[in-house]
């Protein structure tokens, strides 16, 4: 007898009347009309069931911290960074695992059920870095968080920062962190790449740095990131986050620069909420957009993933954990509003992001983790409109998370009693 069986499911790829049969915390088959004996049976009445969401971007030891001591009064980049400086010696292991655990509760109820944290190392406490540790003991039941070694206020341009950052690999954590263009000088970020790139085939750890969150058209750490990955033969085991100064780059730059990341096999992160908001700040009219190219690093063969970033911390005072709001703002970023773009988009926040993240067992085929999102949507692209109820979250089969569907009573004279805002089936 299976443990849970699914029916009339439509799946992402737009696969109809699908049942999903669940043994012993895997998908043992995926087939269309499929009925057998089931200890739990759930009828999805021709709903969307996807993969659960990934976020491949984060900032958890910040999160939650809103007003903390004080409120960002302008929203700008650099007054987050110097309002994090003040927290770090107000912050208590307590008061930090606690906020991430809340947000971790936050993140299951909205179908996300991996995150890759990046985790400050440039106070030699490493206090933070020990809290996350434990947060990720403590999820890992029901969350997979994935931590990044991030040298916030720059590896070489901060005293020890070298050093703190092999610490907390010691400790635990398990990517490379850096945030080249934050050094002093280009070449000083050019040689913290290095570096940092040869500490990571050392010791056999994935990587991914904060690159170019910048306007500034001449940060070009990406290239040196990507020739870095391909002269160290880390072909898919690098992520570069934000590459906000693409924006700003020369057409002519780009061409060149594309190719090199694509053949590097570097995955990039954007952070459409975030970037839309801290960048282009030093513009009147017109006003840079502050995101990467995201279409166009797809149509070049690159791996393309969309992070949070943040969640009422001190750069940016909003979010709530959903990642169908991450892939809203990016698709109107990026104009990319065709049905297949939209489709990218949900990728983006799912498959495309497990991928930088190097989840084992993910996706909807017969042995992959039986962990997905019954969502009140019948495709991706409806919900992603409606940012969609998560109806059910599943970890491995097991039940984690529920939400009534939302629905309007209405009381109007002639009209219908309720609405879900879904559309109307054809």
């Amino acid at each position: 007898m299976l443990d849970l069986l699914i029916i009339n499911a439509t799946l992402p790829d737009g696969r109809s009347g699908m049942s999903i049969a669940v043994q012993g915390g895997r998908i043992t088959e995926v087939t269309a009309g499929l009925d057998a004996p089931a200890l739990d049976k759930l009828d999805a009445q021709g709903l969307l069931l996807a993969p659960h969401f990934v976020d491949p971007h984060f900032h958890m030891d910040a999160t939650l911290s809103y007003g903390l001591p004080r409120v960002n009064q302008s929203g700008t980049l650099l007054e987050g960074i110097a309002l994090w400086g003040e927290l770090k010696p107000l912050l208590t292991a307590d008061a930090l695992i606690e906020r991430a655990l809340a947000y971790c509760d936050w993140a299951v109820a909205k179908g996300l059920l991996a995150v890759r944290s990046h985790v400050d190392t440039s106070d030699p406490s490493l206090l933070a870095v020990d809290a996350l540790l434990e947060v990720k003991r403590k999820v890992a039941p029901y969350l997979d968080l994935q931590l990044v070694a991030f040298p916030q206020d720059g590896v070489l341009r901060s005293e020890g920062g070298v050093e703190n950052l092999k610490r907390a690999l010691d400790r635990g954590v398990d990517v490379v962190g850096g945030i080249p263009h934050f050094e002093r000088t280009m070449a000083d970020g050019a040689a913290s790449v290095k570096l940092l790139m040869e500490l990571a085939a050392e010791r056999g750890k994935l990587v991914d740095m904060h690159c170019d969150e910048s306007d500034d058209p001449l940060s070009r750490h990406i290239e040196t990131l990507s020739a870095e990955t391909w002269r160290l033969g880390m072909q898919g085991r690098v992520t570069g986050s934000h590459c906000t100064s693409m924006h700003s780059m020369d057409n002519y730059y780009a061409s060149k620069l594309l190719p090199l990341i694509a053949q590097s096999g570097v995955s990039v992160v954007s952070n459409p909420l975030i970037n839309i908001t801290l960048q282009g700040r030093h513009d009147t009219y017109p006003k840079r957009r502050g995101m990467t190219r995201v279409p166009e690093l797809m149509a070049a063969g690159v791996n393309v993933a969309f992070g949070h970033d943040c969640v009422m911390d001190p750069w940016y005072g909003m979010g709530s954990g959903d990642m169908l709001e991450v892939a809203h703002m990016g698709l109107h970023v990026a104009q990319m509003t065709s049905q297949a773009g939209i489709r990218q988009c949900f990728e983006a926040v799912t498959i495309n992001a497990a991928r930088v993240m190097h989840l084992e067992g993910y996706g909807l085929e017969a042995g992959c983790d039986a962990s997905f999102v019954l969502l009140q949507a019948r495709d991706p692209v409806e919900a992603i409109r409606l940012r969609a109820t998560r109806l059910k979250v599943f970890r491995k089969g097991r039940l984690l998370a529920e939400t009534p569907a939302a629905t309007a009573a209405l009381h109007l004279p002639g009209r219908a009693q309720a609405t879900n805002w879904m559309s109307r089936k054809s």
